[in-house]
């Protein structure tokens, strides 16, 4: 199937997200302004996200005004958020997607960690953030095309978006982000369905499904 790119249509902003009357609405703001949580370590906490059609291929989406910089959707872990949470804030602020959009269908077992360039770095930041470490989750869409609303805050992350083979990302990302996307594909796969295959280095680790679980999950643990 060829990729079809999609762009932000003009349209009137989506509303934010009703967290619970006036009160809650400014707690998300605040949620949103936070200061980004960086760990003893350096590393900000993090969640990706791999969305699916019933087709296996992946969203893939574009950075606003980087012509080149291609990614999945990602976002930090706010203060007294879990995984979850960021995954379905993140979910809504970059992608315009509500929780009866998609459908959990497995996430990684543990954290995966990936540099940032040095000569990227942020000094003037206290603490200094030298990349990230992220809980990767596949998602299935279950709404049409048109549920994918990438101008749906007012800031929008992305401004174009297409559906690509479910490997080609892990060859087409920003070099320092290719071992991550990797692992973190080779991982989820078996629960997609999709052939394990090694895209350039390494094979990743094996995968077994653990009873009791929220939802299937790997076996690589960190």
């Amino acid at each position: 199937m060829r990729p079809r790119c999609r762009g932000a249509e003009p349209a009137a902003p989506a509303p934010l997200v009703d967290c619970g009357g006036s009160s809650g609405m400014e707690q998300y703001r605040a949620t949103r302004e936070a200061t980004p949580v960086i760990d003893p370590d350096g590393y900000r906490p993090s969640v990706g996200m791999v969305v699916s059609n019933r087709q296996r291929m992946v969203v893939w989406a574009r950075r606003i005004g980087r012509r080149d910089a291609w990614q999945f959707p990602q976002g930090g872990i706010h203060h007294g958020e879990t995984p979850e949470d960021a995954l379905f804030r993140e979910l809504y602020e970059e992608l315009g997607l509500r929780r009866d959009s998609v459908e959990v269908l497995g996430a990684t077992a543990g954290w995966l960690r990936y540099d940032i360039p040095r000569q990227f770095l942020r000094r003037d930041q206290d603490p200094v953030c030298i990349g990230q470490k992220q809980r990767w989750f596949l998602l299935r869409l279950l709404s049409d095309d048109g549920a994918i609303r990438i101008d749906a805050h007012s800031r929008p992350e992305f401004d174009r978006w297409r559906w690509v083979d479910y490997w080609s990302p892990a060859r087409e990302v920003v070099f320092f982000k290719r071992v991550v996307y990797r692992r973190a594909l080779g991982e989820l796969a078996p629960i997609l369905g999709v052939d394990r295959r090694p895209v350039g280095g390494h094979p990743p680790p094996c995968t077994r499904r653990r009873s009791g679980s929220r939802w299937p999950r790997t076996s690589r643990s960190g």
